[in-house]
């Protein structure tokens, strides 16, 4: 099989009691593209997330990946179909090292992957994220951008052909969602899928193909960066006039 997409979502609804988190919605990621979630907070972005990843189970609709129904495989199994994610509250095991944190998500996207090939996985894995100078120090000896560098870390070595960020580049300086900016490139040049929901949206116009927008649980737009961000609906519902001006001076030159 050799599916065009990645990811497929058809109908997906979230409902946690009398609440409805995510409401129908239907999207799809192309095999090596780049698709940004942006939405308000409480939008219903990481819920959906967490329903692709299998955390959270759907209410209805279905999820494929790579033309396979993944709708009620259990979470554990997903690596060995080629998803990893990134958790927006990063959770690495306090007591052991990068290294180690970076060799077990190794070894757990794998049945039998020797703990001697997990380390040098996760070398060559820091060494991508630069970490490699801070390997041997505990997740509390650095700072929170190196955690979130640890955490794409992780679902890296899982080596995954569909990748979830979530809000990888939140608290980050410039230079550093630069640095993050150029890794999604790269892993994008390789062939990876990617999913990013972010609030940076220097991040999202510079390494997404498409932006799909949540609201209240539901799918408002979907479509080109361009096309998106100049929407009137999404503007209204997320953007706000303030960010259409700034684009409006920017693209006249004037600088504010």
């Amino acid at each position: 099989m050799n599916p065009s997409h990645s990811l497929e979502l058809e109908g997906a609804t979230v409902r946690f009691g009398g609440v409805v988190a995510v409401s129908n919605v239907s999207m799809s990621v192309g095999v090596g593209e780049v698709v940004g979630l942006i939405g308000p907070n409480g939008a219903g972005k990481t819920t959906l997330l967490n329903s692709i990843s299998r955390l959270v189970p759907l209410s209805g609709g279905t999820v494929r990946v790579f033309g396979e129904n993944i709708t009620r495989m259990a979470p554990y199994t997903l690596p060995r179909h080629g998803v990893a994610r990134t958790f927006q509250v990063v959770q690495p095991f306090a007591n052991l090292t990068l290294r180690e944190n970076v060799a077990i998500a190794a070894m757990f996207s794998s049945r039998s992957l020797p703990k001697r090939e997990a380390m040098e996985r996760a070398d060559a894995v820091l060494a991508r994220t630069r970490l490699t100078q801070k390997a041997q120090m505990l997740p509390a000896e650095v700072t929170l951008a190196d955690r979130k560098r640890l955490e794409v870390s992780r679902a890296l070595a899982m080596t995954p052909k569909l990748l979830l960020l979530d809000e990888v580049m939140a608290g980050l300086n410039y230079t550093e969602i630069d640095a993050m900016i150029h890794l999604i490139r790269e892993l994008q040049r390789e062939g990876t899928s990617i999913v990013v929901v972010e609030h940076v949206m220097k991040a999202i116009i510079a390494v997404c193909d498409r932006i799909v927008v949540l609201q209240s649980g539901k799918k408002i737009a979907d479509g080109s960066p361009t096309g998106v961000l100049s929407d009137p609906t999404v503007v209204a519902a997320y953007l706000g006039q303030r960010y259409v001006d700034r684009q409006n001076a920017a693209a006249a030159g004037v600088t504010s």
